[in-house]
């Protein structure tokens, strides 16, 4: 008897176990408590903005491999535009100094002999005692290994880190950072190039995953929130889902992909990280196309990140504890006088505007929140583990969730085929 696939919600993480597992040949069902697939990658049409916008924004660079795979693998990477050569380009609101970030095409970084490529006021020792978090330990946050002060931390690291890990720059765990620098930065330019979603996450991301899904005879229900666990022994016995009850046979496996606090909930006995940070974005309808750049890092501001896409102008404040209880009106004022500065739009008043908060956005990325990090596997054979919170060896964003499905994934399959459900 060929086995099924239960997995346990449907965002990055559970979509990217369910494609892995379609292509597989195997039957699959995601079980999705909201009305909708995506998670905090979804997009949705605003009606105060009148338009289509994302839930939040993210970074995606051309060395996220998994991320690429994913969208070639459903079809969707004519959905994406690479900027290519990779440039990154900054400001600092305190004095208006602007500059961007280029890679050489090759390892090593000859360009840094000159000033000109370096960012504006830091010198090539400031460069070479960065290199030190190439050799970060498990227990080491980043300001045990490099400098935290001066204008290379200020304007590139602190903006860099705190986008990736949704955590304090300086207290963020160091191995994941390495992890990212290794298959980035440390590679070349060709892997830094900025990916953006000019049709939004959702067209890109979620809907085609859902389409492949579905074409592959796999079956998603939205509205199926997971009420109830039964186990027997070292297994996962059955799944109840209000009134629903599914019984599993030897050949089933569940795959969870919801967030830490949510599988810590469900199955008793699970470990994982316990803290968490908050993200605030920002969507601001401008109501004309201004020429400006799709990616600014805001140094200085209130603001991190601006995303421009068409007339929306978007913006992400990570590790927002002082912005997440304010009100949406103060911290959109606050942002808007961000992207004036930015742009050079201080005689155009402030538009429409959404305010989204993630209160527990990510789990808080430091070593001792990194340490709680389980593995895919579980003391039960049949139940696996998936999502950004998982041990990933990188940090909390969209390429952790698709890697942390596939992973999971891959090890239902061994499981499932000896157990004789696919051959």
């Amino acid at each position: 008897m060929s086995g099924r696939a239960h997995i346990i919600g449907a965002g990055l993480a559970g979509l990217s176990a369910a494609v892995q597992l379609v292509g597989h040949g195997i039957s699959v069902i995601v079980h999705e408590a909201a009305g909708y697939a995506g998670g905090r990658c979804r997009s949705f049409f605003d009606h105060k903005l009148e338009c289509e916008i994302d839930n939040g924004n993210h970074l995606v660079l051309s060395g996220n491999h998994a991320t690429r795979d994913f969208l070639r693998l459903i079809g969707a990477d004519n959905t994406i535009d690479v900027h290519s050569p990779a440039d990154i380009p900054f400001v600092d609101l305190a004095d208006g100094t602007r500059w961007s970030v280029r890679p050489d095409k090759g390892r090593i970084p000859w360009s840094l002999m000159s000033s000109r490529n370096r960012v504006p006021g830091a010198s090539l020792s400031d460069y070479l005692q960065s290199c030190r978090i190439m050799w970060a330990k498990d227990n080491q946050s980043v300001k045990d290994v490099i400098s935290t002060g001066g204008v290379l931390w200020r304007r590139f690291w602190a903006p860099v880190i705190v986008a990736v890990t949704n955590t304090d720059p300086a207290a963020a765990g160091a191995v994941p950072m390495r992890q990212v620098f290794a298959e980035t930065f440390a590679k070349g330019e060709a892997a830094c190039r900025p990916v953006f979603f000019p049709q939004g996450l959702g067209r890109s991301l979620v809907l085609p995953a859902v389409d492949f899904v579905t074409a592959m005879s796999g079956e998603l229900r939205f509205n199926h929130r997971l009420t109830g666990v039964h186990k027997i022994n070292d297994k996962v016995a059955a799944l109840e889902f209000g009134k629903d009850r599914i019984d599993l046979s030897e050949n089933d496996c569940v795959i969870s992909a919801v967030p830490a606090a949510v599988a810590q909930k469900m199955f008793d006995g699970i470990d994982g990280p316990n803290a968490f940070s908050p993200i605030v974005n920002g969507h601001f309808r401008v109501n004309q196309v201004f020429n400006v750049l799709p990616l600014l890092g805001v140094v200085g501001g209130t603001a991190e990140w601006l995303f421009s896409r068409g007339d929306v102008v978007s913006v992400t404040a990570s590790a927002a504890t002082s912005l997440v209880n304010l009100p949406s009106a103060t911290v959109a004022v606050r942002f808007w006088r961000d992207i004036q500065a930015a742009y050079g739009l201080v005689d155009v008043p402030m538009p429409s505007f959404r305010i989204v908060k993630e209160k527990r956005a990510t789990f808080l990325q430091t070593p001792d929140q990194l340490s709680r990090r389980p593995d895919r596997r579980t003391q039960w054979h049949n139940l696996y583990l998936a999502g950004d919170w998982t041990d990933t060896g990188l940090p909390a964003t969209i390429e952790g969730s698709i890697r942390s499905g596939a992973s999971a994934a891959s090890a239902a399959l061994v499981k499932m085929n000896k157990m004789g459900g696919n051959t």
